[in-house]
């Protein structure tokens, strides 16, 4: 019955038109999430140079919120309807990007930046599940394929868009969002489909929702000031020990509840935690090799932050047609598992072509090689695990489901940034060279690695591709 629904929603809403809406959401989320590192320096000079360790604050405190929020968002969308909390968190997301971009101090900067990570963290997983409603089975894993490429190809052109706002001013990089943000809600109320909601009357796990927004909060937290605080620190193995125990605490809590925000089964349909774990892995090297490659062309190579964006921009050009194109018609011939590892070592053949060709002399035709690899291989790894992981989820999880796949990806964008930052010294001498970036890309080869084997391990199925 609830397939037949969702079938009848899809066709008659056109997923092509849900797909523009969703993925223009989506895009502008991830772009946010990454376009504020390259405006950091700027907005610290806007408000009286502030201390780097104040103005971090402006990145970090978005990161622990919606990291923590996206499951128990994603549960809401299930209970009240994709759509609802699609439209909500766009809205939410605008208002508060015009209120960064009027923000008169770096506080009130900061503040407004957790309110948009609410919306953020609202809108990304009810994206994910509104296209999978409105979308037939048979085209499921096509149009997730989209909505991968497009995200991530958001995410990683972020130093692009960063550098051509900041050059006009660093309050561009929210205004920019105020428009988008309301076609995409002013055209959705009338084009975006009305699934049905489910289980609007079941209680509320809302003990299941604190320990588990706390948990995920604490560890993203643990992370993301590890190389302010330290990795042996106090504060950080504080953080990080309570956001476990809570975690664990949340665990026994689901097992027995009736109703939990992320139901135990939904962990055991069959390949999704596996790709979802694999998903994890792969966000570290990934969120390292991006930051890395921008930290050398500044640093070593003293580009500005708009050659820097240009100069990273062919990487992320290589997702899209990689991820609808190319990835497809190998899982046809191969299997899921062998092309999210075989992207997975593609990626890590351009950071090792990092590590053997660059050097201190500034040439891009050194660099471009690298940023082709690692493009393709995150074109053929990322929407295949994405595709594997929520492609087999029942559709009454559907944002839950997506709130768990993109949960992690978050969790492991944030180690990922963290052991970079402790492998490059944590910036404590005058500057990083060239020796702290070779530490840093081994280590990201490495990690790479890791992934490579979660992507093995997954179940050997072929998922339906059109």
């Amino acid at each position: 019955m609830t397939q037949s629904v969702t079938r009848r929603v899809g066709t008659s809403t056109r997923p092509a038109w849900v797909f523009v809406l969703v993925a223009a959401g989506v895009v502008m989320s991830n772009l946010d999430a990454f376009v504020v590192n390259v405006a950091l320096p700027e907005i610290a000079r806007q408000f009286h140079h502030a201390p780097l360790g104040s103005v971090s604050w402006v990145l970090n405190a978005y990161a622990v919120v919606f990291a923590a929020l996206l499951v128990p968002a994603g549960n809401m969308a299930d209970r009240y309807g994709p759509r609802n909390c699609y439209l909500a968190g766009t809205a939410v997301f605008t208002a508060s990007s015009l209120a960064c971009a009027l923000a008169p101090t770096l506080w009130w900067l900061t503040g407004f930046r957790l309110v948009q990570a609410v919306g953020s963290a609202v809108l990304v997983p009810a994206s994910l599940g509104l296209l999978l409603t409105a979308t037939p089975p048979e085209k499921r894993m096509l149009y997730v394929r989209g909505w991968t490429a497009i995200s991530g190809a958001g995410a990683a052109l972020g130093p692009t868009a960063g550098g051509l706002l900041t050059a006009a001013s660093w309050r561009w990089v929210f205004l920019i969002n105020v428009p988008v943000g309301a076609v995409v809600v002013i055209a959705g109320t009338t084009l975006l489909p009305r699934p049905p909601s489910r289980d609007q009357h079941a209680r509320v796990d809302v003990l299941g929702v604190v320990l588990l927004a706390a948990g995920i909060g604490l560890l993203a937290l643990g992370l993301v000031q590890s190389p302010a605080w330290g990795w042996d620190s106090g504060l950080t193995l504080a953080a990080l020990v309570a956001g476990t125990l809570l975690l664990l605490c949340f665990a026994a809590w689901s097992a027995r509840y009736s109703a939990p925000v992320l139901p135990p089964p939904l962990l055991r349909v069959s390949g999704f935690a596996p790709a979802s774990l694999a998903n994890l892995l792969f966000a570290v090297p990934f969120a390292a090799m991006l930051l890395s490659i921008v930290l050398w062309a500044q640093q070593v190579w003293h580009w500005s932050a708009l050659a820097t964006g240009f100069a990273v921009a062919p990487g992320p050009v290589m997702v899209p047609p990689c991820a609808v194109l190319i990835g497809p018609a190998l899982i046809r011939r191969a299997s899921a598992r062998a092309v999210s590892a075989g992207g997975c070592v593609v990626f890590a053949a351009g950071v090792a072509w990092w590590l053997a060709a660059l050097d201190t002399h500034a040439d891009y035709l050194h660099m471009l090689p690298g940023m082709l690899l690692t493009g393709l291989g995150v074109g053929l790894t990322l929407p295949t695990l994405i595709g594997t992981a929520v492609a087999t989820l029942p559709p009454a999880s559907f944002t839950t489901g997506s709130g768990v796949v993109t949960m992690v990806r978050q969790l492991g964008s944030v180690l990922g940034v963290a052991l970079l930052i402790a492998f490059l010294g944590n910036g404590s001498g005058p500057r990083i060279t060239t020796a702290d970036f070779d530490r840093g890309w081994w280590f990201t080869v490495a990690a790479t690695a890791v992934a490579a084997l979660a992507c093995l391990g997954q179940p050997r199925h072929r998922p339906h591709e059109p």
